[in-house]
Formats: C-alpha cells, structure tokens, sequence
C-alpha cells in the first residue's frame, strides 16, 4: 500500500510577492507542501532612463562581445526575458544568489557561477577574480538604485567593464482581496525575496496581524527587510527557495520549537515564530 505523500502546510496560505516562471514554480513547490499559495507581485520593473545605452549594450551582449554578464537580481532576468534578449553560450553567466540563479534557469538561460559563501556583489567579486586572474570583458547589469560595488571591485582588479543600469524597481499595488486576506489573518505567511519587497509589505500591507508569519529568504534580505521596518521570523539559511520553505515547514511541524532554522541569535524573532505557530495552532 502506497504511503500518502506528507503535506505539513496543509490548510496555509502563502502570499508569493513575485509572479512570472519564478514565482510560478514557487507555486508548485509550496503546493507540494500542501500550502495554498497567492501570487500577488509586489514589485516591477520601469525602464531604465537610458534605454538606448541598455539596448547597445544587449545587442553586444548577443552578439558574444562580453566574456561574462553578471546579473544581481532577479528583476534583472526579468528585464532580458521581456525584452527575448539572447545570452550566447560562450558568454559566462554570474548570478548573485539562488533566486536570481533559479530565474534564470526557469526561462531558458544558462548559469555559471553562484558565489558559494557570500551571496552579495562582494562576494561575486571574490569568486570571479579568482576564477579570472587575466582581464576579461565584463558586461555588469544593475538597478539604478543600487551601489556600483561588484563594477568597481571588477574594474579594480584590471579587468574591462562596461556597467549598465537595467531598470527602476517600483511597487505594484496588490488587489484589494490580497489586502483584506492580509489584514483578516487568512494570509498565514509571507515570503520576503529581497529588500525593495520588504519595503512593499510596509507600505501595502501593515499593520500585519500578529499571527502572519514573516519568512525571508537568506541573512541579506532579513538584513534589508530589517532596514526597512519589517520584523522578520523565519530566515533560511541559504538563499534558496527550497531552504526557506524548508525553514518554515520544521517550524510548523515542531510547533515553532525549532528555533535553529532562523539563522540568528535575536531571541525575540525565534520567541515570534513560536509564538505565531502556536497561535495558530490553537486556533
């Protein structure tokens, strides 16, 4: 006799702040669990102010001109999949972290490198001048808003970099049912991606109730998240969506024991994410 596949977030709703391939497949890992998951994007992309600068510089990009491009988030995916940009195979791909490295493998792109330890432009930095001791070209795609660090670690380093702003972040309003599940209790998680997400919850969705539970995905964006006023109860170890859904089910199937899987030493978030897992269980 077949065993029935665990599901140990039967009867949780999850709110997904990203859509598209990616958050599509987060969908399907979190009904793998048993959870109900909402799709509701937080966060899009605009143009970037210099649009002629960004399509020159995809068109060299397709035409094999860089040994490498590098892509710091997973918007930056977004931005060369709408615009059906084509990332030669000769042409070595560097992803930040797991979710930008997952998005792009869900729309067909290649990756050849996620920094082991540090997920962070530093840390890329470190990596790639160690695994390029001659100069290379380099093509460094970037939000506007954020810091020139891994181009400038690149350029220190000799090699040749030509550094692009790809887009603007700006918050996408959710529905008005997302908002009343958030604000009734039914939302039962969130999960925060990065720092411009974060900020979203802030301003669309608090006061949250005390009993939704806040999962962030990796130290750095509980960092941001933490810099943007969101008190966060869960963060993954890693920064991979598998690690942080991982995280949140041995809480939930510990009763909120499992204080491990938060990855800090702030005793009021692990007393948080007891305290919401037993509230909730209660219930």
């Amino acid at each position: 006799m077949t065993t029935a596949p665990s599901k140990p977030l039967k009867g949780w709703r999850v709110l997904v702040p990203r859509g598209g391939p990616w958050g599509d497949g987060v969908a399907a890992e979190l009904r793998d669990r048993g959870a109900t998951p909402v799709i509701a994007p937080m966060v899009n992309f605009a143009p970037t102010s210099d649009p002629e600068g960004l399509a020159q510089a995809l068109k060299r990009l397709e035409a094999g001109y860089f040994d490498w491009v590098t892509l710091t988030s997973a918007t930056t995916v977004d931005v060369l999949y709408t615009q059906n940009v084509t990332i030669p195979r000769r042409t070595k791909v560097a992803a930040v972290g797991e979710t930008t490295a997952a998005a792009l493998l869900a729309v067909g792109y290649h990756v050849d490198l996620v920094p082991a330890k540090d997920n962070s432009a530093k840390g890329m930095v470190s990596e790639l001048t160690q695994l390029e001791p001659t100069p290379k070209k380099f093509l460094t795609l970037r939000s506007e808003i954020a810091k020139p660090v891994l181009t400038k670690g690149l350029i220190t380093a000799g090699h040749d970099v030509h550094s692009v702003v790809a887009y603007r972040t700006i918050g996408e309003p959710v529905t008005q049912k997302v908002r009343d599940d958030v604000a009734s209790g039914r939302t039962n998680a969130i999960l925060v991606t990065s720092g411009s997400v974060a900020e979203q919850v802030v301003e669309q969705l608090t006061p949250l109730p005390p009993t939704t539970l806040i999962a962030a995905i990796g130290p750095r964006t509980a960092k941001d998240a933490a810099k943007a006023g969101l008190a966060v109860h869960i963060v993954s170890r890693r920064q991979t969506v598998t690690d942080l859904l991982d995280a949140i089910v041995r809480v939930v199937e510990s009763g909120g024991q499992d204080a491990a899987v938060t990855s800090t030493a702030q005793g009021e978030v692990i007393t948080s994410a007891i305290r919401i897992v037993e509230e909730r269980n209660a219930q």
